[in-house]
């Protein structure tokens, strides 16, 4: 494992020390994940577009007078869930902009039409229709909460998320990523993994590369990370993401992180990360499927056979043939897993509601992949 002087000191690195790097957490990977590959069939349910964050990337959010921006209605969002079941998905991905309710009226306006206060008890709602309605499970990733709303979300979700992005306070000031978006301040975002350790939600998280972060705040970020999951032991995955520019953002000119960084990267991730911990890259940021594999990842994440990256709606998700013949040609099998991974499942007392334990035996093999693997 790297102490952070050893991580600091693999900035830049290329060629011959890049492929050992990768050759030290490909390693790594396979003494505690073996051969197996994983991804979750999904389908990405966008409740809201709306955020009282600005953030300079985005192209996600709204401001409530475009013309673009909305709640999904219940029937909306249920039509998305029973045709992703149809296709045989197994998690429900709810995305939404922060606590918009806080920053517009229309926001306000919206939820009460619906019978809401605030965006996170809708999301419990549907969460719950999901589960009486459905044999699927809700994933929440509705950004930072408080105690109060993770405890509301736990007995109606699988798992949660919420990309750290960075620990760097320098991208809050004007000019900078992060100016005016209170949601992004770092002390906040630590805090909600922190409270849901205390709470035993199993999480994903993860950090967004190449938004103006230093290399030693990319490693300071990954060191937070895995502190928080050594006292607690409740990250179950970590998303490394590369910044993809966006026209018509304060960010469309600026330079993406090239490949070698990208490697470099999860390499150094997996090496800073718990073993246990899952490290995940997006495959359709950049589809450089076999390099990804041999520096180190074990999971693609959620892949839909039905919704677009609402995120990232021109990067179109890759075939799951794709991905396994990629994971072949690697050494690897594919197998679909479900929104929680199976070291949780084998606690659910401590991690599920009894309703929540319910549906994931409902859907899991003996070992706690997807019941119905397609690879």
């Amino acid at each position: 494992m790297l102490s952070k002087a050893q991580a600091l000191g693999l900035k830049g690195i290329e060629g011959k020390e890049l492929e050992h790097l990768r050759e030290q957490a490909c390693a790594l990977r396979d003494l505690h994940w073996g051969d197996r590959v994983t991804y979750s069939r999904k389908v990405f349910v966008p409740l809201t577009n709306m955020c009282r964050d600005t953030c300079t990337y985005c192209t996600f959010v709204k401001h409530p007078d475009s013309p673009d921006a909305r709640i999904m209605t219940p029937e909306q969002v249920m039509a998305v869930v029973h045709e992703g079941q149809q296709m045989g998905c197994k998690e429900v991905l709810f995305s939404l902009g922060e606590k918009p309710e806080q920053r517009y009226q229309k926001a306000r306006d919206g939820l009460a039409k619906l019978g809401h206060e605030t965006m996170t008890d809708y999301l419990g709602a549907m969460c719950e229709r999901v589960i009486d309605e459905t044999d699927m499970l809700p994933h929440v990733n509705a950004g930072t909460l408080s105690e109060k709303e993770i405890a509301a979300l736990k007995p109606v979700s699988a798992s949660m998320g919420m990309m750290l992005e960075t620990v760097s306070r320098r991208l809050l000031v004007k000019g900078q990523v992060h100016y005016a978006c209170p949601d992004k301040v770092p002390t906040q975002r630590l805090r909600t993994l922190e409270r849901a350790g205390r709470q035993d939600v199993p999480f994903t998280t993860g950090i967004l590369i190449g938004i103006g972060e230093t290399w030693e705040e990319r490693i300071d970020s990954l060191i937070a990370i895995n502190e928080i999951h050594q006292q607690y032991g409740h990250i179950q995955e970590v998303i490394v993401q590369n910044f993809c520019a966006k026209p018509g953002t304060g960010m469309a000119d600026a330079p993406e992180p090239d490949l070698n960084d990208m490697l470099r990267t999860l390499a150094v991730a997996r090496l800073i990360l718990d073993p246990t911990i899952s490290l995940q890259a997006p495959p359709n940021l950049q589809q450089r499927y076999s390099v990804y594999l041999n520096s180190g990842i074990n999971d693609w994440g959620g892949i839909s056979p039905l919704t677009i990256d609402h995120i990232n709606p021109e990067r179109a998700w890759p075939q799951i043939d794709a991905l396994s013949a990629a994971s072949r040609a690697c050494g690897h099998r594919l197998h679909e897993r479900l929104a929680v991974y199976p070291q949780y499942q084998n606690l659910p007392d401590r991690y599920f509601t009894p309703k929540i334990a319910e549906r994931v035996g409902h859907i899991a093999r003996a070992d706690g992949l997807a019941s119905m693997q397609c690879c």
